[in-house]
């Protein structure tokens, strides 16, 4: 029997050995690498290819939204399935957007994230019951009642690359950190970070925190889980 190689991706250990002793127990799974942040799970991604990648959204470095958006472009055989303490509608729409295939919050049941894994796997869309519902409940209120969008599209659109760069600005790494990190140049760093600024026009560091904050692109604070 094949099995289906999964991807983990958390900034927390204990998390990812929890899901792991989890999915173990499944004999038609196989848990074929663990990543801590977006960053090592697009370079697993390309190294492994695995069918399904389990993704958080909020880690340190590259987050899962931004991953996930590279790994469809750059590793298209790998579903990404989004597991997450956030559930509200941004985020779900955001995600999924950036190409993951399903979306479950951290409360669900085991058997709901089992069940997702195989849906992943042969390419089916699966979200947690409660966030289905209120997509559903969505789309009847914008196709039949006509009420407001789904979604509106940001008016700025920064370039993968700018939302890297923004993310490490707004988590307090200098240019020279900033280029190490990403293997480029610093003059790189500098012109990325200042197309950042105007496109946003925001024109200093806390101000551009307080958007990747509200954003969703880097925490105000650690999580406990």
């Amino acid at each position: 029997m094949k099995k289906i190689t999964i991807l983990l991706v958390d900034d927390h250990a204990v998390l990812r050995q929890g899901l792991r002793a989890l999915l173990m127990t499944e004999p038609d799974l196989e848990i074929v690498g663990e990543a801590e942040n977006g960053r090592q799970a697009v370079q697993l991604a390309r190294k492994l290819v695995p069918d399904v990648i389990v993704m958080d959204i909020a880690m340190p470095q590259l987050n899962g939204h931004e991953a996930t958006h590279q790994i469809c472009k750059e590793a298209p055989l790998s579903k990404v399935l989004i597991l997450s303490c956030y559930g509200a509608d941004e985020y779900v729409h955001k995600l999924t957007e950036a190409g993951a295939v399903g979306y479950l919050v951290k409360d669900s049941a085991a058997t709901d994230l089992v069940k997702a894994i195989h849906e992943a796997y042969k390419g089916n869309a699966y979200f947690s019951p409660a966030i289905a519902k209120r997509l559903l409940d969505r789309y009847r209120d914008t196709f039949i009642k006509g009420g407001r969008p789904l979604h509106q599209r940001p008016a700025v659109r920064l370039t993968s690359r700018e939302l890297e760069v923004l993310q490490l600005v707004s988590e307090g790494k200098g240019n020279k950190q900033i280029a190490s990190d990403l293997c480029i140049s610093i003059k790189t760093v500098e012109k990325h970070r200042q197309q950042v600024m105007n496109k946003l026009n925001i024109h200093d560091v806390a101000g551009l925190t307080r958007y990747a904050i509200a954003q969703g692109i880097i925490e105000t604070t650690p999580r406990l889980v």
